[in-house]
Parts: structure tokens; C-alpha cells; sequence
């Protein structure tokens, strides 16, 4: 992109997030964010299903900011991913590996005004982006923070990292905001969204969610070797196919995605409450993960972003200390 049109971008995201601000506020009143629809008045600090409760809808909870090399290569680039991972969650992942900051919420609160200057500080350290993990739950102060950050010279991608239980209303909202869109496809079986993530309507909500997503930013662009827009979908592989996940490849296939970027994760590991579920105390075996790219390719996906089995530990981050993927630099 040349400068003049980069510069354009850049306008028009800054007069977006200065429109959308007033209606982002008045979602706060009755959430609606994500697939639970809870009409929780976060605005004045009630407590979602997010288990998010504070005083202040200006304030934020996050663990970690770093720039994260363990990021799909596209996101990496040369600088690394400026990633800001985000405490608590609208799901309840049963064989969550961040559940140290999703489920037991560790990380510290912060006001909308200090996670601008995390944002400038990951673009002063050379980011590639802005990488958002699981942003949906605090969607208002985040658009008040970048709103804050691109008055004083924010140019970096947003990304946009979610479970995919994300609402029309919400992404209606980040239209134009949001360059790159990284959303999980977790389940396609709504019994098993429900069993094993506290899920209702998961798989509605998400395949909704994926086609708003493709229909705002469409398929990866690069430059120079990184992502600056475009939507990348990742699914998370698990055993016997609890994940639907040639279902999924079927399905992305019918809704015309096979040109978005699919990163199928093998990575898989029982954490947290995995040990309560007899079907999940298992890692994937190397041909069970190997079928199902093997039919990816089959299927006619060409941008598909594949993982080593042997690579399994290094994607378990200690949130605990201060560069969680210290393994990475």
C-alpha cells in the first residue's frame, strides 16, 4: 500500500472509531457482545457472563503485553506480534491453556488512557500489530483506548483475536476498525460447545460471526512478508473429532471461505479441567491430525497454516511471569 492510501486508511479508522463510540457506550447497558446475549448493564459495573465486574467501563484487565513470536508467521513478520493478552473470557474452555488469566482472571486493571500508551509502546518496540486476544468482553474500553492511540500516531493492523462467539451487533460495530480478524472455529456440535466451553448456539453464532468477518476484510494481504488485513481462521484440532472438524472444513467450504487462511492447530494438550473428561486426557495421534490436513488439501483450501505434534509444549504459556512465551525470543 502506498503511503498516500496507507494515510487514508488511517483517516478513516480515525472518524469510525469517533462514530461508533457513542453506540459502543450504549451497548455497555444492555451486553450483547457476544453469543450469550446477557443484557448485563456492564455500564453500571453488573457482572456478565464474562465474570467481568468493575465500577469503571473505562477500565481493563490484561496479563501480558509483549511482542509474541509464536504467532502464525504471517502475523510475526520481522518485528513480532504486539500482543496484549486480555483477563477473563466470555467462555469457560475446559482444556483452556491460558485459563491462568481466562478463567482464574490474573493480570492488572488498567484505565483506557494507560492501554493507549501499551499500544504505542508495542508500535515504538516495532510490532507488527496490535494483537488483541480475547478482546470481545472489553470491546469499550478497547475502542476508547484506540481511539486515544490513533490520535497520536497508532498506523499498526489491529488484529482482532476471538473465540468466534462474537455478535453481528458487536462486529457491526468494528467495521472498519478492525484490519485483521483471527477468530477460533472451536465446535461445530452444539453439545459439545455447551459441555465442554459453556457455549449455547456456539456454532450458529460463530459461522454468522466468520462470514460478517470475511464479508469486512476478505482474504490476507501481505506486505513485505506480514499480514496488514485479512481474516485468518483457526481451529483447534481435538481428539476423536470432538471439534466437528471436518465438518468445519465442509462447512467453510460451502459459505465460500476456502480462500481465507486456515491455520489447523494440532497443539492440543489436556489443561485445566481436562482431567475431568475422560475423552480429552489425550493428545492428538500424529495420523489423526495428519487425515484431516491431508483433507483440507482435498477440499481445495490453498492458504492452510499446519503445526508440528512435537511442537506441543511450546505453546503453553506461564502467565505468571513477565514474558509468558519466553521460549519464543
Amino acid at each position: 500500500m502506498s503511503p498516500k492510501l496507507r494515510e487514508e486508511a488511517l483517516e478513516r479508522r480515525a472518524r469510525r472509531l469517533q462514530e461508533v463510540l457513542p453506540e459502543a457506550e450504549a451497548l455497555m447497558h444492555a451486553c450483547a457482545a457476544c453469543g450469550h446475549a446477557c443484557g448485563a448493564d456492564r455500564k453500571a459495573g453488573a457482572r456478565g457472563r464474562c465474570h467481568v465486574e468493575s465500577a469503571d467501563p473505562r477500565s481493563v484487565r490484561y496479563a501480558s503485553a509483549t511482542l509474541h513470536f509464536g504467532e502464525e508467521p504471517v502475523l510475526v513478520g520481522r518485528g513480532g506480534s504486539g500482543t496484549v493478552f486480555l483477563s477473563r473470557c466470555n467462555l469457560c474452555c475446559v482444556f483452556c491453556q491460558n485459563h491462568q488469566i481466562s478463567q482464574e482472571g490474573l493480570g492488572r486493571d488498567v484505565q483506557a488512557e494507560d492501554l493507549a500508551d501499551v499500544f504505542l509502546d508495542m508500535q515504538a518496540q516495532g510490532a507488527e500489530n496490535v494483537n488483541l486476544v480475547t478482546p470481545t468482553h472489553y470491546f469499550y474500553p478497547i475502542l476508547l483506548a484506540l481511539n486515544m492511540a490513533c490520535s497520536r500516531g497508532l498506523a499498526l493492523p489491529i488484529v482482532y483475536n476471538t473465540n468466534g462467539y462474537d455478535s453481528l451487533t458487536l462486529l457491526t460495530l468494528l467495521d472498519g476498525i478492525v484490519d485483521i480478524y483471527l477468530p477460533d472455529l472451536k465446535y461445530m456440535d452444539e453439545g459439545n460447545a455447551l459441555r465442554y466451553s459453556a457455549a449455547p448456539g456456539y456454532s450458529t453464532v460463530a459461522k454468522a460471526a466468520l462470514q460478517e468477518m470475511y464479508r469486512q476484510v476478505g482474504s490476507v494481504e501481505l506486505e513485505h512478508g506480514a499480514a496488514r488485513k485479512g481474516l485468518l481462521i483457526r481451529h483447534l484440532v481435538l481428539p476423536d473429532d470432538i471439534s466437528g472438524s471436518y465438518e468445519a472444513l465442509l462447512w467453510l467450504k460451502d459459505a465460500g471461505l476456502t480462500e481465507a487462511t486456515i491455520g489447523l492447530m494440532s497443539q492440543y494438550s489436556p489443561q485445566y479441567r481436562a482431567r475431568e473428561y475422560p475423552e480429552l486426557l489425550r493428545r492428538l495421534h500424529p495420523k489423526e491430525y495428519r487425515d484431516f490436513v491431508e483433507y483440507a488439501e482435498k477440499l481445495g483450501f490453498e492458504h492452510v497454516l499446519t503445526q508440528s505434534l512435537a511442537s506441543t509444549e511450546h505453546y503453553l504459556p506461564d502467565f505468571r511471569r513477565r514474558d509468558p512465551f519466553r521460549s519464543y525470543a
